[in-house]
């Protein structure tokens, strides 16, 4: 079962006795997810059964800190509807999260030490207590926490950030420590950094202390990652290090059309090879820029943005993908604060256009065997391959399917002869705004062809997907046979 706070000798003999009754105590039991584990070819995240798992995540940093209990409920189920399968969020907030209390006027240390958590005797009765009850929902309806034990405001204020800095490299391992011996078997991943870099040692230090302690608390039951400041990348800094079992990009918010799928082709490259994904694009709704200067804060990134970034990285080669909103990773409503401009309260963000097409990526690469695709732009020839209509391809590694994202709807010239087939090959129009395929051709599979999709323009984007038609998929989007 999930993780369930130790309580007095008694009650854990109770709860183990009506358990076995099948009774219900304070809510019905769930048997854990099961664990996840990098794929064989190390290229996918996959579970402990080696069935393949998307990551499609959802930024949610003040999802602890901000929201109670039935808030939290309601804001997961959206998410679980959407087909997000991740929840990334910290227990260390950003937003004062050690002196602001939580939603029941609680926080998680006391005296802000790192090796003092603020643990009470009962189920509701501290700011763990919360933590745990939402994690506990989250993996009831089948999503998994992408866990932050801190953001990194808490250990680094070097390029900005509002602190306190309370961890060094000694507390830091402690502290991971007991947070992998509380959540070992709850359904989280562990995310290091927390929008921050590496520029010291002394950062380095802390970071790979904090991992020791994670690895030594949850016993290695997790993954690890590591959220980097953006632009950024954790290969930069731990590529090698043998804790960090998948990479983590952060292309961020700068600009309309940056290619985030160079971050990822990056992480591709490397040796040894690691899965990848960009854990914070643009969010949908942010201010196109915010950071630079003399930039108007007026444009906002839209669900076209959202839709770009999450192609162009699958494309590259990602293991999957994180969406963002910025009324929803601060939980913003009327009377709060606003970070960044932040105007739509969070329970109407929920259902902004681009949330809802996120769940149409997983669903079509979950309608092919997705871990066998591989980037493959070779078999380009002739079309966009910079900017912002830049073609992207990607291949299955027996030839079986591809696909191909232009961003614009520009036409582009293929190698068929990529797609291998004993038969014919079918041609579908996938439209990534809605979930609909059509499909416009089954033919030879020699020569090139040149295809031509149904619009054209900024926000009219299209998925050829390419199919032999001897292994009678189903039509792109829908469920694999």
């Amino acid at each position: 079962m999930f993780y369930i706070k130790t309580r007095p000798v008694a009650y854990s003999i109770l709860c183990l006795i009506l358990a076995a009754l099948a009774i219900e105590v304070g809510g019905a039991q769930t048997p854990a997810l099961p664990g996840l584990r990098v794929s064989e070819n190390r290229r996918f995240l996959v579970t402990a059964q080696g069935e393949p798992f998307f990551w499609l995540g959802d930024t949610a940093w003040e999802l602890f800190h901000r929201l109670n209990r039935e808030e939290a409920e309601m804001y997961l189920k959206n998410r679980a509807q959407k087909g997000f399968t991740v929840i990334q969020a910290v227990a260390l907030a950003e937003l004062d999260g050690l002196n602001t209390p939580n939603a029941y006027g609680h926080r998680p240390l006391i005296n802000n030490d790192p090796l003092k958590p603020d643990v009470k005797e009962g189920g509701q009765n501290d700011y763990w207590d919360h933590v745990d009850f939402i994690i506990n929902k989250a993996g009831e309806l089948g999503l998994r926490v992408g866990l932050l034990p801190t953001w990194g405001d808490k250990w680094q204020t070097t390029r900005g950030g509002r602190g306190p800095v309370v961890f060094n490299a000694e507390n830091a391992r402690g502290f991971g420590e007991w947070m992998g011996r509380r959540y070992r078997d709850a359904p989280v991943i562990w995310i290091l950094g927390g929008d921050r870099n590496i520029y010291s040692e002394q950062d380095r230090a802390i970071i790979e202390a904090m991992a020791r302690g994670l690895r030594r608390g949850d016993g290695g039951a997790h993954l690890i990652t590591f959220h980097p400041r953006g632009p950024g990348r954790s290969s930069d800094y731990f590529h090698n290090a043998d804790w960090l079992d998948f990479n983590m990009s952060q292309s961020s918010h700068a600009a309309r059309d940056h290619d985030n799928g160079l971050f990822t082709a990056h992480d591709y490259a490397l040796d040894p090879v690691k899965p990848t994904l960009d854990g914070e694009p643009r969010y949908e709704h942010i201010p196109v820029g915010f950071y630079l200067q003399g930039v108007s804060r007026h444009l906002r990134f839209d669900d076209y943005d959202v839709r770009q970034a999450a192609y162009w990285s699958m494309l590259a080669g990602a293991c999957g993908h994180t969406y963002g909103n910025n009324n929803i990773w601060q939980m913003w409503a009327p009377g709060r604060e606003p970070v960044i401009d932040a105007n739509v309260a969070w329970r109407e963000a929920l259902d902004h256009p681009g949330a809802l097409q996120m769940g149409i990526v997983r669903r079509l690469f979950e309608s092919r065997p997705f871990t066998r695709l591989a980037p493959y732009d070779a078999m380009i020839v002739d079309g966009p391959r910079a900017g912002g209509a830049k073609v992207r391809a990607a291949l299955a590694d027996d030839g079986s399917f591809a696909f191909v994202y232009s961003p614009r709807g520009e036409p582009f010239t293929l190698r068929l002869d990529a797609v291998k087939t004993i038969e014919r090959v079918n041609a579908w129009w996938f439209d990534p705004r809605y979930g609909n395929a059509v499909m416009i051709h089954t033919g030879d599979n020699a020569a090139l062809q040149t295809f031509t999709p149904p619009g054209r323009g900024r926000g009219q984007d299209w998925i050829l997907v390419l199919d032999d038609s001897a292994k009678k998929f189903p039509a792109p989007g829908k469920k694999e046979r």
